[in-house]
């Protein structure tokens, strides 16, 4: 179907950590997931985007109203956007649940609103809604032996991800007037400052600081990888594979923290490579 072929080429054009682990899935699978993550990066752009905060929130609204015409029944296929078409078919074929779609829209929202966050615990509301939310997704492709468990291994997951996200962004944040890292970790580590320059604040214990969140963030990846049994063995190593390569992306951070003041901490491709193909051959990268 084209509308598949279009969000296929949207993933592996804009996600390409995400596309490493899906290649690993049945072709059925695959699609279902591609049309995920289109829809989920288009709610992202609009948050990102360049428009007025007014026509953002019109699209976002826009893009619920979409997500009410697939809870209907009511796209058809001739239908010009081929990401509801897409979307609308993988909802037909898996128990995709729909409203984890407004709960990222939610999350742009407070993006939108500049919503700051005192305390781990308000962090962590946000990072539900815009990672734990695309776990959950993801799950109704997947299916799952236990889905109330998985469901809470998959919010857990998608924390360990969005914070190795906050710590490899903080600069490019920074630039954007954003930041997410808790006032309250800030301010225990000197770090009220801020992170617009390439060296950390004067008198700052930044390397305290992300040696804090790392070890926040590993244990949150332990907890959630326990979602890996749960799922079978194709689904499984595209868990570990997109997991994996987050969690050595954390690995660096916490072995060398200003390298994130620097610019954008990546894996190479070979890298990524290996990551997926350990996950396929059962490992937990």
């Amino acid at each position: 179907m084209a509308a598949y072929r279009y969000c296929e080429a949207v993933t592996a054009l804009q996600a390409r950590n995400f596309s490493y682990g899906i290649r690993l899935l049945p072709e059925s699978k695959r699609l279902a997931m591609s049309a995920l993550y289109a829809l989920a990066r288009r709610v992202d752009d609009i948050g990102d985007g360049e428009l007025p905060a007014e026509r953002k929130t019109e699209q976002l609204l826009a893009t619920r109203a979409l997500l009410d015409e697939i809870r209907t029944g009511s796209v058809v296929e001739e239908d010009t956007d081929p990401i509801k078409v897409a979307l609308a078919d993988a909802a037909r074929r898996f128990p995709i649940p729909l409203d984890a779609f407004e709960e990222l829209i939610d999350g742009v929202e407070m993006d939108l609103r500049g919503e700051e966050y005192r305390t781990f615990e308000d962090l962590k509301v946000y990072c539900r809604c815009v990672a734990g939310s695309i776990g959950r997704l993801s799950l109704g492709v997947y299916g799952c032996e236990d889905p109330k468990r998985g469901a809470e291994y998959a919010d857990t997951l998608g924390l360990a991800l969005q914070l190795t996200n906050i710590l490899r962004d903080l600069r490019e944040d920074a630039g954007n007037g954003r930041s997410y890292l808790p006032a309250e970790d800030l301010a225990r580590f000197g770090c009220e400052q801020g992170f617009a320059l390439s060296r950390p604040p004067a008198g700052a214990d930044f390397t305290g600081l992300v040696a804090f969140q790392a070890q926040r963030a590993q244990g949150y990846f332990e907890e959630g990888l326990r979602l890996l049994p749960m799922l079978d063995r194709r689904s499984r190593a595209c868990t570990a594979a997109m997991a994996g390569i987050y969690h050595r992306l954390l690995g660096r951070i916490a072995a060398e923290p200003e390298s994130v003041l620097r610019g954008r901490v990546s894996l190479p491709g070979w890298e990524k490579a290996y990551v997926a193909l350990s996950g396929l051959a059962g490992g937990r990268s």
